[in-house]
């Protein structure tokens, strides 16, 4: 009963914050994907994919780990400022309740990819399908506050984000010198074939009633400090994870234009991170960046190996350096992404930035 009266009281807060008061709530935010965008779902977990142990958000207001791949905030934080709202929470976070609730939240999970066997060595990490059975679950516990209509106006009005693509090739295709998927496929069937996966994913995104969803690019997968300790023989970004990830990303556009045909809506948006990231590289000193080629923390050549740990190499100034860890931006290079996504051209937002994209009446 207790428990009732609760959803009940936080249901009339809304419609009278909305209604009464005529103030405009920031609209939810619903995040999908990997450990670019994860702020703390694996904490919950069982699986050794996890971030929570210092220096990992040694620059978060808090000065604390808190799962997320990042000196401080990471992307999806950033979007939800924009948006003009507090970071979403993790979906598995118990704190997930009343108006934090109605935010929206975030399912992603380190590690994921868009197969289902991609990330088999983290153990256990909640893979895009169980990411989509809890937004269902959301949705059925915001109807029992809201009811089902203005839970389902709560999805449609608000921003879906997925992020994937990454880890099914450095996390699989490109995991061992010869992995299973390598044997099966050549690099470009190998990417039509996860760009087919990851199209069903999409269309499932929306089928679930999401009316503004942004999909952002994998970045120069070849420049990864991870990646050219294995990958590079002079330094530079890795030649063929170059090329992986610009096979996929021209055709997870292609694919971007075909779901709008589809539902004859623009409702997705394609982010070409990896030319924005390649930005940060061409011109480093105009970001004030001093290093794009190792990480901020870790060991090894290039910093490069393994996570990023209290007993790792770690810079003083986080500020100058572009990548965080072996595999993750830092803060700083997150922000500027973002700033991208918001307000860049059609160079880098097809068809529409994200300012523009949520001003549409979808």
């Amino acid at each position: 009963m207790a428990r009732l009266v609760g959803s009940l009281l936080v249901g009339l807060l809304l419609i009278l914050s909305c209604c009464f008061l005529n103030v405009k709530a920031a609209p939810a935010y619903f995040v999908f994907g990997d450990s670019l965008v994860d702020s703390g779902n694996n904490n919950y977990i069982a699986t050794i994919a996890r971030a929570n142990m210092y220096p990992y958000g040694i620059d978060y207001p808090t000065g604390r780990p808190t799962g997320r791949f990042s000196n401080g905030l990471n992307v999806a934080d950033f979007i939800s400022r924009k948006l003009g709202a507090e970071s979403v929470l993790p979906y598995l976070s118990p704190a997930l309740t009343g108006n934090a609730l109605l935010r929206g939240a975030n399912f992603a999970s380190a590690g994921v990819g868009i197969l289902n066997d991609t990330g088999l060595q983290f153990v256990n990490i909640i893979r895009i399908p169980q990411q989509f059975q809890y937004f269902v679950q959301y949705k059925n516990r915001v109807s029992q506050i809201l009811g089902v209509a203005a839970a389902n106006r709560l999805v449609a009005g608000g921003l879906m984000s997925i992020t994937l693509g990454g880890n099914d090739y450095v996390n699989n295709y490109y995991l061992l010198p010869v992995s299973a998927r390598s044997v099966q496929y050549t690099l470009p069937a190998y990417t039509q074939y996860i760009v087919s996966e990851y199209k069903k994913h999409l269309r499932r995104m929306y089928d679930l009633g999401g009316r503004r969803i942004l999909v952002t690019a994998t970045g120069p997968l070849g420049c990864a400090p991870g990646v050219k300790i294995s990958r590079s023989r002079n330094g530079k970004c890795a030649v063929e994870l170059q090329r992986a990830a610009s096979l996929f990303n021209s055709q997870l556009k292609s694919v971007i234009n075909q779901l709008n045909r589809e539902v004859s809506a623009q409702v997705f948006t394609f982010a070409d991170s990896y030319s924005m990231n390649m930005g940060l590289f061409n011109n480093p000193a105009a970001y004030g960046f001093v290093n794009t080629a190792d990480a901020c923390c870790g060991q090894g050549r290039f910093n490069g190996v393994g996570l990023c740990t209290a007993v790792s190499n770690l810079c003083r100034n986080r500020d100058a350096y572009l990548f965080w860890d072996n595999y993750h931006p830092s803060q700083k290079a997150n922000r500027i992404i973002v700033d991208n996504i918001f307000q860049g051209s059609s160079s880098v937002m097809s068809p529409l930035n994200l300012s523009q994209l949520m001003k549409l009446d979808n």
